[in-house]
């Protein structure tokens, strides 16, 4: 058995943003390298064990972080280093993929829930459609020199830039032919408390920036698809029109109607933790469910015979023999059965005749009359 690392996304901040596999994996873990300024406290503490390592890698060199990748390997540790978002977006997955290898580790990625989702999903709004935009195109923050050049395509992008440098983004989107009306929304620690999330256009995206004093790396989703839908015209009910009928209530309907127990803990999002609650502290405490015993073969089943012989059943007409007979029937044990075949036999019932013989006697052998 080797060590492990984990890269799991974290989601893009909020504590109950992170995936169950994710979650399962901080429980399992010895050390955890995250960055308090982009991951809430709370995703870490709550699933972690109480023995674990916490490191914060935004305060370590990239040397430190591979010593603690030499001693998991050393030590066959379990260590989880946290990505904001989805690893595979600007998180240098390959290099430390590449570092874990040389030194022998097994790596695993566990996805997450993106900030360009999460930032979508703010606003309630998609980010493809079918008569906007049938794409998506994603710009970080060493590419985005080349904004002029991905506008060109006129589809919706996600860009992540500096917000200090929001006038020059504006220039470069105005050049590769966005029009100022355009619209675009700045997302920046979203589904944090302290988020940010606005919706403006082009043209007035640089005085944005600067009222809500975005000076740090900052998501910016520009495009067509992100206007404001149209209110819809209410249709007026006309009277005498037949009423919508509703569905039946079925099984299913009441149990998703039962009533919700409420989390007792002070977290705001404690109750999205009950539902993995058992496998969790499992992992913490490194308990294994002890074995189920065995079930002992159990013999063939034993099969009585039951013979049917009514009470009445006699070889004379005297009453009182009846009786004594079956008196003698009563007190005989049951027969067990020798073969299991013997069981299928329907029940034999012997009936004595009432009817008395007549005495028997020499016959005479009757001749043809001769006439």
């Amino acid at each position: 058995m080797t060590g492990r690392v984990s890269f799991v996304g974290a989601g893009p901040g909020a504590a109950d943003l992170i995936t169950v596999r994710g979650a399962k994996r901080i429980a399992e873990a010895d050390v955890v390298l995250w960055a308090p300024s982009v991951i809430e406290v709370e995703c870490v503490r709550e699933h972690a064990r109480a023995d674990a390592e916490l490191v914060d890698f935004s305060r370590v060199t990239d040397a430190e972080v591979v010593e603690v990748y030499r001693r998991a390997s050393a030590g066959r540790l379990k260590v989880v280093r946290l990505h904001a978002g989805d690893p595979s977006l600007w998180g240098g997955l390959r290099d430390q993929q590449d570092a874990c290898q040389r030194l022998g580790l097994t790596t695993d990625v566990v996805p997450g829930v993106s900030q360009v989702s999460a930032a979508a999903a703010s606003v309630g709004r998609e980010l493809t459609t079918s008569d906007v935009a049938q794409s998506l195109l994603l710009v970080g923050p060493d590419t985005a020199e080349h904004v002029e050049e991905f506008a060109a395509h006129g589809t919706t992008m996600a860009i992540s830039a500096s917000g200090s440098r929001a006038g020059l983004l504006v220039e470069r989107l105005r050049a590769g032919g966005y029009a100022d009306d355009t619209p675009v929304v700045v997302a920046y620690k979203v589904s944090l408390p302290d988020e940010t999330v606005a919706q403006t256009t082009v043209g007035e995206l640089e005085a944005c920036v600067k009222e809500h004093k975005l000076y740090r790396t900052t998501l910016f989703l520009v495009g067509k698809v992100l206007a404001q839908p149209a209110p819809r015209r209410r249709v007026p009910v006309v009277e005498g029109d037949e009423p919508v009928r509703r569905p039946r209530a079925s099984k299913w309907a009441a149990r998703a109607n039962r009533p919700v127990v409420k989390s007792t803990g002070d977290s705001a999002s404690a109750a999205a933790w009950s539902a993995v609650h058992d496998w969790q502290e499992t992992a913490r405490t490194k308990r294994s469910a002890p074995a189920r015993p065995k079930p002992e073969p159990v013999g063939e089943p034993l099969l009585e015979l039951v013979v049917d012989v009514p009470a009445t059943a006699s070889t004379g007409t005297s009453t009182g023999t009846s009786v004594e007979a079956s008196a003698e029937q009563d007190a005989k044990p049951k027969p067990k059965p020798v073969v299991a075949a013997a069981a299928k036999r329907k029940p034999t019932t012997v009936q004595a005749s009432t009817t008395p013989r007549k005495p028997s006697g020499t016959r005479t052998k009757k001749n043809k009359r001769v006439n």
